[in-house]
């Protein structure tokens, strides 16, 4: 157990808090959705009534180390500013704690909200290095590690910064580990795994975690045309991992030893290029030809998994059932989503695409939980240790 804000004394202090508000945005820098900053404010509204100075801080895209203004936090201090009701001034600082941001911070009154400029406008960030460690430690007398979707980087601001001062988690985080750690460790059973996405190899690890502790594993996506081989299909052009279809074929055994459920697709849309506008078809899974490729999922395989959903009484999801991004191949993700509202059990979405789609479709607020990282979450159901939960103080 981990120490939270609500475990120390906050008052009066010069509080850094470690955000997510990697959000979307627009050609003209206007944000289009923001989840990811509505979530940071439960925390720092707690902050702002204990009087603390509060410095918060995130990293927007992949800079790389470079000063890119497309990538400039400025557009997030608008928003958080109108979603506070006061001014939280932004430190459009290039070096990120220059002396513009050490003046300002020195300049603070209790209550006081200010946003640091891109962390990835410094290189040494992404490479944990102790200088700007330092730094950003100079600036606070407390770190708090509120970015949930960060926590699986061993960065500055998630991993180095707590050497030199006492760390401690945000609401936010405090929310995402608890709900995981229940869903993982003590569901309301049968519980059910859905696991999609493009690659096996990210989700090996996840898969040989959950064999020990899910009832059903659902696997859908471009994933599934590796365990499709696997199993002896003939899979044409679709994704697949010829380096791990023997880690497939022994995922499958290792389930089927343990008494785990996985269900894979049993018919498939294929197309003979990868674009929306073009002819497909929707075909039983050992009908693959040479020169087709799977792109989602068929009725017959959307009612076997959302009939399996419905039996369930905890789920969690993790990557999307097939190419989304193309309207005519989002209809088995819209449906796995879709059956997940209609389910009175516990729903966690495990952010990524797959809170993505969510979103997009619009089912966001029938879920129990959508997590804002996709990341940390897989690391999370891989069942290893997040870097920026580890560092901090425990109880």
């Amino acid at each position: 157990m981990k120490k939270s804000i609500e475990d120390i004394s906050v008052n009066g202090k010069r509080v850094i808090v470690r955000c997510d508000f990697n959000v979307p945005m627009d050609e003209e820098n206007n944000i289009t959705e923001d989840m990811r900053i509505v979530s940071a404010i439960p925390t720092i509204k707690y902050l702002i009534d204990h009087q603390s100075k509060v410095i918060l801080m995130s990293h927007l895209g992949r800079p790389k180390g470079n000063v890119e203004p497309r990538f400039s936090l400025a557009p997030v201090a608008k928003r958080l500013s109108e979603l506070l009701g006061k001014e939280v001034y932004f430190s459009d600082d290039d070096t990120v704690v220059g002396d513009k941001t050490r003046k300002a911070v020195e300049g603070m009154k209790a209550g006081d909200v200010i946003l640091l400029q891109n962390l990835r406008f410094r290189k040494e960030e992404t490479k944990n290095e102790p200088s700007f460690s330092k730094e950003l430690a100079s600036l606070a007398d407390i770190y708090v590690n509120d970015a949930f979707g960060s926590s699986h980087r061993v960065h500055c601001s998630t991993f180095g910064i707590a050497d030199y001062i006492p760390a401690v988690s945000g609401f936010l985080l405090k929310k995402e580990l608890d709900i995981l750690e229940s869903a993982l460790e003590n569901p309301e059973r049968p519980l059910t795994v859905i696991l999609g996405g493009a690659k096996v190899g990210d989700k090996i690890s996840a898969i040989e975690n959950l064999i020990n502790k899910a009832d059903t594993i659902i696997i859908g996506g471009g994933m599934a045309y590796t365990f499709l081989n696997a199993k002896g299909f003939n899979t044409g052009q679709s994704l697949v991992e010829e380096d791990k279809i023997d880690f497939a074929r022994s995922l499958l055994q290792q389930a089927k030893e343990k008494g785990v459920k996985v269900l894979l697709p049993i018919d498939v849309c294929v197309t003979k290029e990868f674009k929306n506008d073009t002819e497909f078809k929707c075909i039983k899974v050992d009908k693959i030809q040479d020169d087709e490729m799977g792109m989602d999922m068929g009725e017959e395989t959307i009612k076997l998994f959302t009939d399996e959903i419905a039996r369930s009484r905890t789920i969690i999801w993790n990557g999307p059932m097939g190419v989304f991004e193309m309207p005519n191949f989002a209809k088995g993700t819209r449906e796995i989503a879709r059956a997940l509202t209609e389910n009175a059990g516990v729903t966690i979405i495990g952010g990524g695409d797959s809170g993505a789609a969510v979103q997009q479709m619009g089912f966001a607020e029938k879920m129990t939980h959508i997590s804002t990282g996709g990341g940390a979450t897989l690391e999370f159901l891989k069942g290893k240790d997040l870097p920026g939960v580890a560092i901090l103080e425990d109880m």
